[in-house]
């Protein structure tokens, strides 16, 4: 089994060299082609939480399980919220093939599948980035949205105005005083928080937009409120998903604010061709992001492949 610490998945690759596995792997999903059960969380008090997300994928034939702490204080303390391991497995013996850090995993994976949403989905002159959040994944998502739009302004928003204007500072973006003042001028949002009570409301959409909601992962968070649903076309990585952790959507659904038959398209039904993206310039676009196993898979696949050739890791013998 190759062990692969987090410098040694930042050294083999960066969210422009997974766009192309993780948009495969989209596919996949919307083809039917992956056995994805919905992560498991275990409630270990404080608001700290534990999460197993396995899944298989049909091609390459892989299957894994990552397990994950979510400690949302972590940052506080210079650590990551999201701790734990990635396990692949060989599918030919049944065999663990490489244990991957699954913080650096998580920020990879989750930022290259925005990047990919955001490819498929934002106008091709959008130009004007705002990043509501100003921790972890904002940084990686910095970098997935120049990875695919020739950005000229990045603008970022966070609760505390110190860490967001030392983000600024360090990125060399600038700082908005609202979250309403970003998406003014945005023609791209991500929003990488988990609040409890939205961030995101129907006064502030403009024509042509695009969002990607990550940070809201469970039905106790949400970022977009309810009301913005009917202004939007909505999309997703997978629809199971969705459904079940959205809290936006559940209580659209709960409150006849939009039908049971509402239409969300999967992302990866998009990149196929077989759904329709964005449909015209002045449309708003959102890319509801829950983070799925076959995105962590297909990254944790296509690192180790990388790692086997560079000679990168610590191999250890399972017996």
């Amino acid at each position: 089994m190759r062990v692969l610490s987090g410098s040694d998945i930042s050294a083999l690759v960066d969210i422009a060299a997974l766009l192309a596995p993780i948009g495969d792997a989209m596919r996949l999903v919307s083809a039917g082609r992956a056995e994805l059960p919905l992560r498991s969380v275990v409630e270990l008090g404080g608001g700290n939480r534990f999460g197993i997300m396995p899944g298989s994928l049909a091609d390459p034939p892989s299957y894994g399980a990552k397990l994950l702490s979510l400690f949302p204080d972590n940052p506080r303390h210079g650590r990551s919220s999201h701790a734990g391991l990635y396990l692949l497995f060989d599918p030919a013996n049944g065999l663990p093939s490489a244990c991957l850090d699954a913080a650096v995993l998580t920020a990879l994976r989750t930022a290259a599948a925005s990047a990919v949403a955001t490819a498929a989905l934002a106008r091709t002159d959008a130009a004007v980035l705002a990043l509501i959040g100003c921790g972890e994944q904002a940084v990686s998502h910095l970098a997935a949205m120049r990875s695919v739009r020739k950005l000229g302004r990045v603008l970022v928003w966070g609760r505390d105005p110190a860490r967001a204007a030392a983000f600024a500072a360090t990125h060399g973006v600038e700082t908005a005083p609202s979250i309403a003042a970003a998406l003014a001028q945005a023609d791209i949002v991500c929003t990488v928080t988990n609040p409890t009570t939205p961030l995101v409301t129907p006064e502030m959409l403009r024509p042509g937009l695009h969002l990607n909601a990550v940070g809201a992962s469970m039905p106790l968070n949400q970022e977009i409120a309810t009301e913005c649903l009917p202004l939007l076309h909505l999309f997703t990585d997978y629809k199971p998903s969705l459904e079940a952790q959205a809290a936006e959507v559940i209580d659209a659904r709960r409150r006849g604010i939009i039908a049971a038959d509402h239409a969300i398209t999967e992302i990866g039904a998009v990149l196929s061709g077989t759904a329709a993206g964005r449909r015209d310039a002045a449309e708003i676009t959102l890319y509801r992001s829950l983070g799925i196993a076959a995105q962590d898979l297909a990254a944790a696949h296509f690192i180790l492949g990388r790692a086997e050739q560079a000679g990168r890791g610590t191999v250890v013998t399972m017996q």
